[in-house]
């Protein structure tokens, strides 16, 4: 089975522990091809086929305070926040996103595991339109803000990382994304929206690291791991003891929905995508949990299905 597992970048997250059980599941892997060949069960079953997609918002925010620089971040009129990343924020993403992804595929060397290091402009392995123009929100106002660096993932070279695990690595992935600019005629024509061709200027654009990770999920159909500095979904957010265990219903869903505040929200709109793409399951769990990924895998965290996002129809055919 194929396992997308994110790293987040919280202050409070430390990775060695996720790292370490990346090679953990490789080696569960091996032994599990070594005695299904001999006739023996390993137990766990074969998980050798693992992806690290990698946040690092919060070392960007520091680097941006060490140059003099106030990261910015906005509202949409729907209530979501997120960065603005003007040019010069851009610049810091790559160079931060890049120092962050180096350190990532030499821990996963120093652990034994044969690492490819990649971001989301290799090989066009996240892509989609940039949007140069955002909404947000101001002093209850909406406007619009231009000059952003951000896009939207619209499609996932799976067949890359395909290729990458068939030979026996193990991908490491991050923003920044393949951003397809649009030409001059299609923004004067419908209103900065981007045009759906692969023609075009591509540029490096920022994209939210969660929701990274979902899209690669979905395109392997693979089990999705977010791992961040909590055990999970708590129903009542000051309290560890209401942890969401299971979502498996539309009920369920809506109560996972209503107790996700905050930085969690984004996490529950990430794991919404990656389900509708092509997950069979998705996880969020505590990354500073001993061996956190096998942990979350075996039912630690907050566990959401695809049935969970059945319509009313769907929950009633037999």
């Amino acid at each position: 089975m194929t396992v997308v597992v994110k790293v987040g970048g919280a202050r409070a997250v430390d990775p060695e522990g996720a790292l370490a059980d990346v090679a953990t599941l490789r080696e569960q892997g091996e032994d599990s091809e070594a005695q299904s060949a001999s006739g023996r069960s390993s137990g766990h079953g074969p998980r050798e086929d693992v992806v690290v997609v990698h946040g690092g918002s919060t070392k960007v925010d520091e680097t941006l305070e060490r140059m003099g620089i106030e990261p910015e971040y906005v509202e949409t009129p729907s209530g979501v926040v997120g960065r603005f990343t003007d040019a010069e924020t851009m610049e810091v993403f790559e160079m931060v996103f890049g120092h962050l992804n180096t350190r990532l595929v030499a821990g996963l060397q120093s652990q034994g595991v044969d690492a490819v290091g990649l971001n989301g402009v290799d090989g066009k392995l996240l892509y989609g339109p940039r949007k140069s123009a955002v909404r947000v929100l101001e002093d209850g106002k909406k406007k619009i803000r231009r000059g952003d660096h951000s896009g939207t993932i619209e499609r996932v070279n799976a067949e890359l990382l395909e290729s990458l695990l068939d030979d026996g690595y193990t991908p490491v992935a991050g923003p920044p994304m393949a951003g397809r600019e649009a030409s001059r005629a299609s923004e004067a024509s419908s209103g900065d929206e981007p045009r759906d061709s692969d023609d075009g200027e591509v540029i490096a654009v920022n994209t939210d690291a969660d929701r990274s990770a979902a899209a690669i999920a979905g395109a392997l159909e693979a089990t999705l791991v977010l791992l961040t500095d909590v055990e999970g979904v708590y129903e009542d957010p000051d309290d560890p003891e209401t942890l969401i265990g299971r979502v498996e219903t539309p009920d369920g869903w809506a109560t996972l929905e209503d107790a996700a505040e905050g930085f969690m929200g984004r996490k529950v709109m990430a794991v919404k995508e990656a389900l509708e793409g092509g997950t069979p399951e998705a996880v969020i769990a505590d990354a500073n949990a001993e061996a956190p990924i096998t942990s979350a895998l075996d039912g630690a965290g907050t566990h959401v299905h695809t049935s969970a996002l059945a319509t009313a129809d769907q929950q009633e055919e037999p």
